[in-house]
């Protein structure tokens, strides 16, 4: 343990001061926006009856709500735990694991980076890749490895198997990624960035060869949460994040299975895209996200 803290108390501190990000105004969304209405009507409710007069509201503005955030990006930290899990619970697939996988993302202080700011310990986003082989003890990374191979086609199954053999060259990892959709376009890419770095860093760094190894990962397996678009291939999924489209193109392959609904009411068919993708796939990628939002 010490020499592991020991390796990331070395970590540049220009990292993360190169990363602290001007104020932005995020939009609420329409999720937030229906909880702020319902918790609205419960206080209505409780105030009627009560005999003091209540003062007017002010009538809604078109504008969507904003508040201000100053975005700083951290290491992994169990003061991030709830955070983390309330972000992954909201992936269906990943959902019946999301204990667990939050608990392996902060173990993985090496290679993860957590959205957050300087006030509080709340999570606007995090991403992180989680070694497939090394962690194969866990129930959750062996059930998320089945999934993979249960769903997948049989054109691609011989891939898959070997990537997730544990016997390739270099080791595969879980790409983890979720956010709060209204994240700026420019927090995500260095979102993304930051990762990288981290990577580079932990490979840089690793206290002996096996763990340079392990953390020298060769592919990556992208579980991301999409809704059907039609037409076929990597373009017939609609995305929940913009920037997994982006990996889909830059992938070897990619299919696409039904996913799990979270709610009874969902209306819409939930999907899951399995993005797989070589480190010079992510790397090229990664050029094409900073290219689209302009950094």
């Amino acid at each position: 343990m010490a020499e592991k803290a020991a390796a990331m108390m070395s970590r540049p501190m220009m990292i993360r001061w190169y990363l602290r990000v001007k104020s932005y105004e995020i939009p609420i969304s329409e999720e937030e926006e229906a909880d702020n209405a319902k918790q609205s009507k419960k206080k209505q409710k409780t105030n009627n009856g009560k005999g003091k007069g209540t003062k007017p509201k002010k009538k809604a503005s078109n504008q969507p709500e904003t508040i201000q955030v100053d975005f700083v990006f951290c290491d992994m930290n169990e003061r991030f735990f709830h955070g983390v899990k309330t972000l992954v619970h909201r992936n269906s697939v990943h959902s019946p694991h999301s204990s667990q996988l939050a608990d392996l993302t902060i173990e993985n202080n090496m290679v993860g980076t957590v959205l957050s700011t300087d006030q509080d310990d709340n999570v606007f986003g995090f991403a992180s890749v989680v070694n497939l082989t090394t962690n194969s003890s866990s129930t959750c990374i062996e059930s998320l490895k089945k999934i993979c191979l249960d769903k997948c086609p049989q054109q691609h199954k011989p891939e898959m198997e070997t990537v997730l053999s544990g016997k390739t060259k270099r080791p595969a990892g879980f790409f983890f990624q979720e956010r709060m959709v209204n994240v700026p376009l420019e927090i995500t890419e260095v979102l993304h960035q930051q990762l990288v770095l981290d990577m580079d860093h932990a490979v840089k760094n690793a206290r002996d060869e096996d763990e340079k190894k392990s953390l020298d990962f060769g592919a990556f397996v992208r579980l991301a949460p999409c809704y059907s678009g039609g037409g076929g291939g990597a373009n017939s999924a609609i995305y929940k994040y913009f920037d997994d489209e982006i990996f889909a193109t830059n992938a070897e392959f990619v299919y696409t299975f039904d996913a799990p609904k979270m709610f009874e009411e969902d209306e819409e068919e939930l999907k899951c895209s399995v993005i797989v993708m070589t480190k010079t796939g992510h790397r090229a990628a990664m050029k094409e996200l900073k290219k689209m939002v302009g950094n």
